[in-house]
């Protein structure tokens, strides 16, 4: 399979996120028990970028990247996905000096009834979305539609880290009308750890098989998962 790119940063800086992300163990390879994702699918890999909040230093350089990323955007806010996107709203907030918003998934039930926390009184404002990662996009939705009805025009999304695998992210992007930037994704995480020997062969090439077919490695490797 061809690599699935969003607007990610140059390739030396693609890497020095995918080597942030193994330092600091927010991405875990497991070959023999596969991990099983909310939607079902199978994957010898996980990554866990709520991990990366406790980790000042690298934290700090995912997002000096991620702001230089956006400065071109032309944005008037940014807006964090709650929940795991909210932190990285406001680190990016910071960084570009600008308002931020987080968008609940459902009203809060109380007081405002409050969807959209923060404050943008006026129509018409170019807000990107923030979340931390990204597998096929199909929860980007609910957050783009809740800003759009709002009245903020939506047309960037940011994440750390892009999966780069599965067809539906693209897809989903392009029917929501949205450019994806991406730090980096797996296929930068698989050369750095092909490069600085992270992993054992067989767990590199078991990850690498699924990177090319996620679904056929799914179906050789289910076994495992039912028997786990």
């Amino acid at each position: 399979m061809p690599r699935l790119n969003a607007q990610t940063s140059n390739p030396d800086t693609c890497k020095e996120a995918a080597k942030i992300l193994l330092d600091t163990k927010s991405v875990l390879f497991n070959a023999k028990k596969p991990f099983v994702f909310t939607s079902g699918r199978l994957s010898p890999v996980y990554v866990d970028m709520r991990r990366m909040v406790s980790f000042p230093k690298e934290r700090s350089r995912l997002m000096d990247m991620g702001a230089e990323m956006l400065k071109g955007a032309n944005l008037d806010y940014v807006a964090g996905g709650e929940t795991a996107g909210i932190p990285y709203a406001a680190f990016l907030a910071e960084r570009l000096n600008m308002p931020m918003l987080y968008v609940r998934k459902k009203p809060k039930g109380f007081g405002r009834m409050a969807q959209i926390e923060g404050c943008m009184d006026e129509e018409g404002k170019r807000v990107a979305l923030i979340e931390d990662l990204q597998t096929d996009g199909g929860s980007k939705q609910l957050f783009v539609n809740v800003l759009r009805e709002a009245g903020a025009i939506v047309e960037h999304a940011f994440v750390v880290f892009h999966y780069g695998v599965f067809q539906e992210s693209l897809d989903n992007m392009k029917n929501l009308g949205l450019t994806l930037h991406a730090l980096t994704d797996w296929w930068a995480i698989l050369d750095v750890a092909k490069e600085n020997n992270y992993f054992d062969a067989e767990t590199l090439e078991s990850v690498e098989f699924f990177l090319e077919s996620p679904d056929a490695w799914a179906e050789k490797n289910k076994h495992l998962a039912e028997s786990a």
